[in-house]
């Protein structure tokens, strides 16, 4: 560089302490972000104080207007200066800062807002009178007395006056208003039983309601699921899978969408520790590694799912917004997850997400309606070439144009042994049309299965299984590849051996920060070893952990039983085609291939009926 840094001067820089309101400004740049942060520590503390209902108003999207009212326990009046006072809390004591109950327990969220906004507090606690504080610009004004029933209300306006360069930062007011409801979605769903209102007020008067959820009732998980339906939608609470699996003092809870019910981004997924809602790539890695087997890779799984622990066995205080968390052992959560949702998964069996028939009824379009004058429904006059064809159906040859209609459809006639094959999810087989799909008959409705994407997943089911019994077969290398590395990432390589090792790959220490790749996976067949290993070390640097090998031999699988499955254009016998409807019904995962596409769909006959408009 031939300039010198403009940050170094000639002289001697000297220490000084900088005055209290510049140390807001500069905590508020971590704690506060955009309107969205504010409104999360208010709404927090509210939870906090123990509130049953939280109302959140909000005007261009947080930016000149935020009020959160609640019906907590309120703060005391000689209270409210020092709630303003940096890392004043009630949460701890500062004795122990991993026994953590609370959402909050820093104490610079109030101060903070205060600092590069202004902030009025009032508040009522049980038996006295209420009181009010102001804050602006850091500025403390007197207490005075105030109105109110009860619990608390902080109303915070003109964010970020006091360092306007942060304005420049921010989104438009539709975005920040966006970002304000996701914050409150997810803390709706981390307290079920707590009733929430967002009402946004930014072209003035009552404003409109943009989010209500009421206060659910029933045990944690009648209330969740109805608060999930409430949130995410009645598609989600439909198809998500019941979740509650323990191990080693963890105990995961929540809910799991089907892989048939995939988004195309992660959105829809929602992971919380101890009711705090985070954003950790553990834990989203676990997520992604429970489906990867069921699931293309450019779809994403739907989730709510909630972890909970002794908080001495994770650590919150990791980032200022509280939303990174650090789990003393996080290969057993880890774990928890992929095992608990690959068990939901299986119990599933072969069900499939009930979209997949509404996607298919809304594929068929009703006639377009003609113009002009209303059609009257009564049977018309038929035409002469209308007639000519009828007395030409009920002519000796309509016999030979029916057995031409009939050669088109294999129909199938139902076994009389055994129960009826109607009462069975998957029913009984009735016709198989284009060489490719299967129609049974249930019940209530009707089934069409994709034969070849059926058979499909169930061999690859078996191929699996026969896997999983008798280990994964290894080549050794006739001369072992060396892969050179650094100290750190042959560390970490060497600490999943045994995990690879039971893959077939093998690799050994050779000195240094190399590894000696000695034996590889069979099926794989010749692979570049170096590359391999070093895919590997990049999903272990991303996400902790590494199904790079599996998914190459799962994908190895995949392909064995696209091959070995029933072909499309095969004409299938009755027996076949029962045969294949209840081994769908024995096998887990056999409503989705092996892309995550369903196998099959079902169709209700009261959606059917109302097709045809019978209804």
């Amino acid at each position: 560089m031939s300039q010198l840094n403009p940050n170094i001067s000639d002289t001697r820089p000297v220490i000084r302490q900088l005055d209290e309101g510049a140390i807001n400004r500069i905590a508020a740049g971590e704690v506060v972000e955009r309107p969205a942060s504010a409104v999360k520590e208010l709404v927090e503390n509210a939870i906090d104080a123990g509130a049953q209902h939280i109302e959140v108003v909000i005007a261009d999207g947080g930016k000149t207007l935020i009020r959160v009212r609640d019906d907590g326990c309120g703060i005391a009046a000689d209270e409210l200066p020092l709630a303003l006072s940096r890392h004043a809390t009630s949460k701890i004591d500062g004795s122990d800062l991993l026994n953590i109950h609370s959402f909050g327990f820093r104490g610079e969220a109030l101060p903070s807002l205060g600092a590069v906004g202004r902030l009025v507090i009032t508040s009522r606690i049980a038996g006295e009178d209420a009181a009010q504080i102001t804050v602006s610009a850091g500025k403390i004004s007197p207490i005075r007395p105030a109105a109110l029933s009860g619990g608390t209300v902080v109303e915070l306006r003109d964010l970020f006056f006091a360092t306007p360069a942060r304005l420049k930062f921010l989104r438009t007011d539709r975005a920040e208003t966006q970002a304000v409801t996701d914050v409150i979605k997810r803390l709706a769903m981390a307290e079920p039983f707590v009733g929430f209102t967002l009402r946004d007020v930014s072209s003035g008067g009552e404003g409109r309601v943009s989010f209500r959820a009421d206060a659910e009732t029933g045990d944690l998980f009648d209330a969740l699921h109805g608060r999930l339906a409430r949130v995410l939608g009645a598609e989600f609470a439909e198809n998500a899978l019941k979740i509650d699996a323990e191990r080693e003092g963890f105990h995961l809870t929540g809910y799991a969408a089907l892989p048939t019910y995939s988004r195309g981004s992660a959105v829809t997924q929602f992971l919380f520790v101890n009711g705090r809602p985070v954003k950790d790539k553990l834990l989203i890695g676990a997520l992604k590694g429970a489906y990867f087997d069921f699931l293309s890779r450019d779809r994403h799984p739907a989730a709510a799912l909630f972890v909970d622990c002794d908080p001495h066995l994770v650590d919150v205080n990791v980032h200022p917004a509280k939303s990174e968390v650090r789990f003393r052992d996080p290969g057993v959560v880890r774990g928890l997850i992929v095992s608990a949702l690959r068990h939901g998964l299986a119990e599933a069996g072969h069900r499939a997400s009930t979209t997949v028939a509404g996607a298919t009824l809304g594929a068929f379009r009703p006639e377009a309606m003609p113009t002009g004058p209303a059609r009257v429904y009564q049977m018309d006059r038929p035409s002469q070439g209308a007639l000519q064809s009828a007395y030409q159906a009920q002519a000796p040859g309509f016999a030979e144009f029916g057995a031409q209609m009939s050669a088109r459809v294999e129909v199938v006639e139902p076994t009389e042994d055994g129960p009826p094959a109607e009462a069975l999810p998957l029913g009984a087989a009735r016709a198989q049309v284009h060489e490719n799909y299967i129609v049974a008959q249930t019940e209530t409705g009707m089934v069409i299965v994709d034969q070849h994407a059926a058979h499909e997943r169930l061999v690859y089911e078996k191929l699996k299984h026969q896997m999983a019994e008798n280990g994964v077969a290894a080549q050794a290398l006739l001369i072992p590849e060396i892969v050179e590395l650094s100290e750190g990432d042959s560390a970490r390589l060497l600490e999943v051996a045994d995990d690879l090792a039971r893959l077939g790959l093998v690799i050994e220490p050779f000195g240094g920060g190399a590894v000696a790749v000695r034996e590889t996976p069979a099926i794989l067949g010749e692979v570049n070893a170096r590359a391999m290993v070093l895919d590997i070390l990049d999903e272990l640097a991303d996400q902790g952990d590494s199904q790079t090998v599996q998914a190459r031999i799962e994908a190895i699988l995949s392909r064995v039983a696209c091959h070995g499955s029933i072909r499309s254009g095969r004409r299938m016998r009755a027996e076949e085609m029962n045969a294949l409807l209840r081994e769908m019904e024995a096998t887990p995962h056999s409503g989705q291939c092996n892309h995550g596409r369903p196998t099959y769909v079902e169709l209700k006959l009261s959606d059917i009926e109302r097709l045809f408009g019978r209804t």
